[in-house]
């Protein structure tokens, strides 16, 4: 820990040590910050505010993009729905690149801001494609879109070159944002960090706010009003939330960038393979380490050596003079790496979870259109049906965080009421059921259509949309436990250095779940199309079987639940860096003891 017994602000006023954060955090010049000017809730407001904005700006496109390209640029049902995938994937994916460059080069903020201007040039081009009559084929009015005009090479090379640099756009911001968010709290600091262990369940809450907005008034828009404003509204959306980020600039705190995270764990790695016949003492004290000053000076802390993957402990044994990098690493350096690989199967077992939430904007949706939505005169927008998903999650955070956790409390001790690999099961249950509701009703659809003559035609089955709110609701419920604790727990695990990168696993499954789904999709289609069969996916849904494609997931649900309990089994939870998280226990268990005494007395 730095030693800052007296330190003079720059108005000139001499504060001590404790009015400064612990946690390395500095200024944007690079100064230390005191906590009372910075940080905090405050610091905070505005970074959540521009997540609304901006989660409004980015829902307002994918919720509804399905039926842009098969209305509008005309692609069938596996095409157009894998496309969706593909780019939401894409999406997903990139924050790995925008975590490396925030770790290692540019740090969180300038790497954001960079990112954000490209993701802002990315939706404005994407306003025009859809706006301009020669950037899109003509209209038409067929019920099968494949017997319409297909989309010249011009009208497909701009959609998708706008929809792919809103992509890498969003690569910069999205794991900087809420690592941004969460650096406003100091570890070392009890009180910050009790408000850190809500933060992302408000996190999520603002995510699913702006979410909620755009799939009620924005796909409303884009159904009934025109593609052209219901796409300038989420454009003038995100340039509000940008100036509304830029406006918190003088609050924010600062971690520095400590170098290639990819780079350190790579050393790790080639110095124990070099190595692989050195034997590790018994002693951890033997291991090559650098003093605890080295560390303060970088605003970094050391780790005590782990039992767990022994084998990369032979890059910290010293082997004759050498001091490469490469040959010889701090045993911080080693756990870091150590810390990152162990997160990895807990990785793999978000991903078919993740494919689940892919059917949302894309099978969930085309279904939709096959129904009955009118509600009087008023007609429902099939994508609507998302905002359930989305009301059923800020419901349950809300519960979960006011409620649950403290109900759980009085039972585990736990400061987050039970443990978050616990939270992320309960997840992957719910994920199950979903599935096998999803199958009941899309049977129930099916045989509707039958016993009314539509099978052939793929007319509207005379049922309502609104049969399909379960798997809606419970997508919502799912993701309060799934997904935000997958977020925190990615973050919370992660090493001090490499928390941008920790934040990208969490959105990684996101990316890898919806090219699982194209995979999924495309696969299950060409199969069951074999020897002559008619197939489970087809343009026309009332021909289809995706009754048997959701019970298929929820078999594949069922064994993932298996392959995530395993391996949690295993798992070992990081040791916190600071005492904080050990007082608040103390303080929950010195709590239950007073209620205690006061009941006997």
């Amino acid at each position: 820990m730095k030693i800052r017994l007296n330190m003079t602000t720059e108005d000139g006023r001499l504060v001590s040590e404790d009015e400064y954060t612990q946690d390395g955090t500095v200024n944007l010049k690079g100064k230390p910050v005191l906590r009372s000017k910075s940080g905090g809730w405050k610091a905070c407001s505005f970074v959540v505010v521009y997540e609304i904005f901006e989660r409004m700006a980015y829902y307002g496109i994918s919720s509804n993009l399905i039926l842009y390209l098969t209305k509008k640029l005309h692609q069938g049902t596996v095409t157009s729905a894998n496309n969706v995938t593909n780019w939401v994937g894409t999406i997903w994916i990139t924050p790995i690149l925008g975590a490396y460059v925030a770790d290692s080069h540019l740090g969180r903020y300038w790497t954001f801001v960079i990112a954000a201007i490209i993701y802002l040039v990315g939706m404005s081009m994407l306003t025009l494609s859809v706006s301009l009559p020669s950037l899109k084929p003509p209209q038409c009015f067929e019920t099968d879109v494949t017997k319409c005009k297909k989309a010249s090479p011009l009208h497909l090379a701009v959609f998708y070159v706008a929809l792919y640099t809103l992509a890498v756009g969003t690569g910069g911001t999205k794991p900087n944002i809420s690592t941004i968010g969460a650096d406003q709290f100091d570890d070392f600091h009890p009180k910050e960090k009790s408000y850190k262990l809500s933060f992302f369940n408000w996190w999520m809450f603002s995510i699913f706010l702006g979410t909620l907005f755009a799939n009620s008034i924005l796909v409303y828009i884009q159904d009934n009003v025109g593609w052209t404003l219901g796409y300038a509204l989420p454009t003038l959306g995100l340039t509000v939330s940008i100036m509304i980020f830029l406006a918190g600039t003088p609050f924010y705190r600062h971690k520095l960038p400590s170098g290639s995270t990819f780079t350190r764990m790579a050393m790790v790695i080639v110095a124990a393979l070099r190595k692989w016949e050195v034997p590790v003492p018994l002693d951890p004290k033997e291991l090559y380490e650098l003093d605890m000053e080295e560390y303060a000076k970088k605003g970094s802390y050391r780790m005590d050596s782990t039992p767990g993957l022994r084998f990369l402990d032979k890059a910290c044994v010293k082997k004759g003079s050498s001091t490469s990098p490469w040959m010889l690493c701090p045993v911080t350096q080693v756990e870091e790496t150590k810390q990152m690989l162990k997160m990895i199967p807990i990785l793999v077992a978000t991903f078919v979870p993740s494919a689940m939430i892919a059917q949302i904007n894309t099978l969930f949706v085309k279904q939709g259109t096959t129904l009955d939505r009118h509600i009087g005169s008023f007609k429902v927008p099939p994508a609507s049906l998302a905002a359930f998903v989305t009301l059923s999650l800020l419901i349950c955070v809300v519960i979960y965080d006011r409620f649950f956790v403290k109900i759980m409390q009085k039972f585990t001790k736990n400061p987050r009421g039970i443990t978050l690999l616990q939270r992320m099961g309960i997840g992957i249950v719910i994920h199950i059921i979903i599935m096998i509701i999803a199958s009941f009703t899309e049977r129930y659809r099916l045989k509707v259509a039958r016993e009314n003559g539509l099978v052939e035609s793929g007319g509207q089955v005379p049922l309502s949309i609104f049969i399909l709110l379960p798997q809606f609701i419970l997508m919502g419920v799912a993701d309060a436990f799934l997904e935000v604790a997958k977020i925190e727990f990615f973050y919370d695990q992660a090493p001090e250095s490499m928390k941008s990168i920790g934040t990208s696993y969490s959105t990684t499954t996101l990316g890898v779940g919806n090219f699982l789904s194209s995979f999924l999709l495309s696969t299950v289609s060409r199969i069951t199309k074999e020897h002559g069969h008619k197939g489970w996916i087809l343009n026309n849904l009332n021909e289809s079987h995706l009754d048997y494609y959701y019970a298929f997931f929820a078999a594949l649900n069922f064994l993932n639940l298996i392959f995530f309990y395993i391996v949690t089994r295993f798992y070992v939870y990081r040791a916190e860096v600071s005492d904080s998280i050990e007082l608040l226990a103390k303080e929950l268990k010195e709590k239950t003891v007073h209620v205690s005494d006061n009941v006997i007395s």
